[in-house]
């Protein structure tokens, strides 16, 4: 839902031209990566797998063929047990929730977060840059908590220190959008597309 051209655009421009736009199963099942990208709520973002007959052709190729899957913004939080924004379950690939954020009005923090923050990775991975404090574009009224923080590979700051980034063996999530995140989102799409 939402920002799949995008997502498009920047892997051609990355000149990983051998991406495809589906919701076939099949082709699902015969990828070698898979990304899941998401704008809008996690009730309809799960009703949409569950429609369109994906979840079992994910499940397959994160669990079975063990395929490189990245999860971004609703895509990481579809990742997660469930959310706060909806009553479905989410496909549970990791332990983990996924809450709204909720301040104090004089903090004068507004929801959702939307614009540049800078992200640390918080071990080392694949994805981050090591060591190095780079910034994505984030748009989103709710964030991931992890019950395993080994979970976690990146996080950032709005009003506290969140999850932003997770990893687990193939599977990857990613809060912020990569594809509007100029060059640090073009190498870490490099990064995913080279696994």
């Amino acid at each position: 839902m939402g920002n799949v051209a995008s997502v498009a655009n920047m892997l051609r421009h990355i000149r990983a031209d051998e991406a495809i736009i589906t919701r076939d199963p099949d082709v699902i099942r015969g990828a070698d990566r898979v990304i899941l990208p998401g704008v809008g709520s996690f009730q309809t973002g799960m009703q949409n797998l569950a429609e369109f007959g994906l979840i079992d052709a994910l499940t397959d190729a994160a669990f079975v063929r063990r395929v490189p899957i990245l999860g971004i913004c609703l895509g990481m939080q579809l990742l997660t047990r469930s959310s706060e924004e909806g009553q479905l379950p989410g496909l549970g690939w990791l332990d983990a929730l996924t809450v709204r954020f909720q301040f104090e009005q004089d903090t004068g923090l507004k929801i959702p977060h939307m614009g540049w923050s800078y992200v640390r990775p918080s071990r080392a991975n694949v994805l981050l840059a090591d060591g190095e404090r780079e910034r994505f574009y984030f748009v989103h009224a709710y964030h991931v908590i992890c019950a395993n923080k080994k979970d976690v590979i990146g996080v950032a700051n709005y009003g506290f220190e969140f999850a932003c980034a997770v990893n687990r063996d193939n599977v990857f999530g990613v809060q912020f959008h990569p594809e509007k995140s100029h060059r640090y989102g073009m190498s870490l799409l490099r990064k995913f597309a080279s696994l």
